[in-house]
């Protein structure tokens, strides 16, 4: 029979641990203080557990076990949250998955300016500079606005637009327009955080110009009208053109906002089925053409670049907004202009469509799917357990845009040994690089239209090892 205290000398000191050469190791990797405590932790586990035991302890083994466990501990608590997926989802735009992947210029910029950039200095004068210059020239060249101003998402733009132009006084708008975006947020609610006033007009299904004209008052600070881009409303329902929203703005004197938060900047799709589908889809240019003194869209949808919100318009409003309090808080950083530059390079010099990934995966002719279905199906037709065959159906273009409408496609179909979908679902995202799929009657799918192509090989590759 062993003595209590007998069971713990075999458990190893920190001191003699910390000497072991795989120890050294994991300093090296994850830094003394993070190994030290790591160690004294597990030794504690190691402890409570021999003293429910009548069973001696073997220091050797003690030592392999705390070195295991060390390690994965710490390779649990520090790493990244933050990971790289491949999307098989058929979402083109997915808020859950980061929503517009970046363009090989745009990650070009960022890595350019990463260090040291003028992001906020004059490098003529050398003097202090502004950095709301920057994309500045570039959006007023694409939306034909006098002035452009950039904050760190559109629900910020609304909020700088509406705190700098309605505190205290009404904002007109159409309660068919009070709409909910992701995540709970809803423009009344930036509203009321605004300090201005809803004056709602209209019915859900039906509001007129003259709802607009008949709630204008002294108290009028102006009219907002936002794109119901997330959802459709279909039937017995009227909804007043642009134009005579804009005309009676400049009868009453009273500015109108748009919110088209798309970010359609009204690229010439070549083919007719893609013009077809972004026809009823507000556009920046003929926003700012039709007069509308503002015009606010986000960064990340169809424009295709960084997390963003846009703000174009009238110079002496746009100027008021960038002299706002809220400005410096809703910022947007240097990583941010750079990416969002390099995009808007693309539109401005109509590349966007093949170096865009958005717009490239729009456009991408379905032929050009099937055969990439094709060429992976040869690759992984010996390998052990797993059945793929290559079916059409359709991709959306999600974030909040074109709601109801679906693109053709072709996906891969994949069956792995005993596992039902959702089992081989959670699979997949336990891979690295992590594959999302979506599961549909049953059968699980990855979308190619939404799976870049060069990530192909990736994807076969992680499939034959499964």
């Amino acid at each position: 029979m062993y003595k209590v205290s007998n069971k713990f000398r075999a458990i190893p000191s920190v001191e003699k641990i910390c000497q072991s050469e795989s120890v050294r190791q994991l300093m090296k990797l994850f830094g003394r203080q993070a190994v030290v405590s790591a160690i004294r932790a597990e030794t504690k586990v190691i402890r409570e557990t021999l003293k429910k035991t009548k069973e001696p302890n073997n220091e050797n083994l003690a030592l392999k076990q705390i070195e295991q466990n060390v390690l994965r501990a710490l390779s649990m608590k520090l790493s990244s949250s933050l990971e790289p997926v491949i999307n098989g989802s058929g979402v083109i735009i997915h808020t859950n998955l980061g929503r517009a992947p970046l363009s090989l210029s745009a990650v070009q910029k960022i890595s350019s300016v990463s260090n040291y950039s003028n992001l906020e200095l004059n490098l003529q004068s050398g003097k202090r500079g502004s950095r709301t210059i920057h994309a500045q020239s570039l959006l007023q060249q694409l939306s034909g606005a006098e002035d452009a101003l950039v904050v760190n998402n559109n629900a910020a733009a609304i909020l700088l637009i509406l705190s700098a132009l309605g505190n205290g006084r009404e904002v007109i708008i159409s309660r068919g327009e009070l709409v909910e975006i992701g995540g709970g947020f809803r423009i009344p609610d930036v509203l009321l955080q605004s300090g201005a006033r809803l004056r709602e007009v209209g019915t859900t299904n039906r509001t007129r110009a003259s709802d607009y004209t008949a709630a204008i008052n002294d108290k009028t600070a102006l009219i907002l009208r936002v794109h119901p881009s997330n959802f459709r409303i279909e039937g017995f329902t009227e909804r007043p053109r642009l134009r005579e929203l804009t005309d009676i703005s400049q009868k009453f004197s009273i500015p109108i906002v748009e919110d088209i938060g798309s970010g359609n900047l009204g690229t010439n799709f070549e083919e007719v089925s893609i013009q077809k589908l972004f026809a009823n889809e507000p556009t920046v240019i003929e926003s700012i053409e039709t007069g509308v003194n503002v015009c606010c869209f986000s960064g990340d949808k169809l424009l295709g670049g960084p997390q963003a919100g846009l703000i174009v318009g009238q110079r002496t409003i746009v100027e008021k907004l960038r002299e706002h309090p809220l400005m410096r808080a809703l910022r947007a950083d240097k990583l941010t202009y750079a990416a969002l530059e390099a995009t808007l390079l693309e539109h401005l010099t109509e590349r966007a469509q093949q170096s865009v990934p958005v717009l490239a995966m729009i456009h991408t002719d379905i032929a050009e799917l099937k055969k990439r279905a094709t060429q992976i199906i040869d690759k992984l037709k010996i390998t052990d357990g797993l059945k793929v065959t290559a079916v059409p159906g359709e991709s959306t273009i999600g974030g909040g845009t074109t709601p109801g409408l679906v693109l053709p496609s072709y996906l891969l179909s994949l069956r792995f040994k005993n596992l039902n979908p959702n089992e081989l679902s959670k699979k997949l995202r336990s891979c690295s690089p992590a594959i999302v799929s979506r599961i549909e009657s049953s059968q699980l799918l990855l979308d190619l239209r939404t799976i870049q192509p060069d990530e192909d090989e990736i994807l076969t590759k992680i499939l034959k090892t499964l």
